[in-house]
């Protein structure tokens, strides 16, 4: 694969930003975590994320974040084996339960992913082993295990998932496609089909091979050197 060399890249997204310091400050605002730190995250936090993350999509982020207090004490800290184990009338009461956003959909998302994350912990020994040890370089297999095993995880909200757990990932933002596209690859504009997603991992790839830079630190800087986010944003 022929690719714009990162390091072009690099300089384009330095001229938008202000400067090598300016682009670093930005880019060096999000380290990606350990395997072992990620390993060692108690299995009610990543419960609490795939939350997060499904109820934040469509929806005002800021709502959330303001009601999330009520989401932990409504969900009981987010043990995935005790909500596996609540009554269904128990579900049913969340419905009308106004410390948290009652969406029935994303509700049932929780019980189906505390299930996923409890059964996860029981054939690693948690689910944050099993996460931790999953290679950067086949983010595109992990996304599609949480899809396939989880309950609306696909898309964004996996690779926001991904990101803000503190894994070394890259999120595949309108930014992110349109240097991609730049760059070489013939993708669509919002990349979902196999062959799309398995060139993207394969740029990422290659530029991680490229530069030694986290795929975290790669996918920032590319959405920093493209589109509408000059100095202000």
């Amino acid at each position: 694969m022929t690719l714009t060399p990162f390091r072009d890249i690099i300089a384009l997204a330095e001229a938008r930003k202000g400067g090598a310091r300016e682009l670093a400050k930005r880019v060096g605002a999000s380290k990606p975590l350990s395997a072992k730190r990620l390993a060692a995250i108690p299995d009610a936090r990543y419960l609490a994320m795939m939350t997060k993350c499904i109820f934040q999509a469509g929806f005002n982020w800021k709502v959330i974040e303001h009601k999330w207090r009520g989401f932990e004490e409504a969900f009981y800290g987010f043990n995935p084996k005790g909500l596996a184990h609540l009554a269904p009338e128990q579900w049913d009461a969340y419905s009308g339960d106004t410390r948290i956003v009652r969406n029935p959909t994303k509700i049932r998302a929780v019980l189906g992913n505390a299930n996923f994350v409890w059964n996860t912990a029981e054939q690693y020994g948690s689910f944050g082993r099993r996460f931790a040890s999953w290679p950067a370089s086949d983010q595109i297999g992990l996304m599609a295990w949480l899809k396939q095993e989880g309950e609306r995880l696909g898309g964004n909200t996996g690779m926001y998932f991904i990101r803000f757990m503190g894994k070394d990932g890259y999120i595949i933002s309108a930014d992110v496609t349109a240097r991609l596209q730049a760059s070489g690859l013939a993708i669509a504009t919002i990349p979902s089909s196999k062959r799309d997603l398995r060139q993207v991992q394969e740029a990422f790839n290659q530029w991680h091979e490229e530069t030694g830079l986290s795929y975290t630190e790669l996918s920032r800087i590319a959405a920093c050197s493209i589109g509408p986010n000059y100095l202000s944003d």
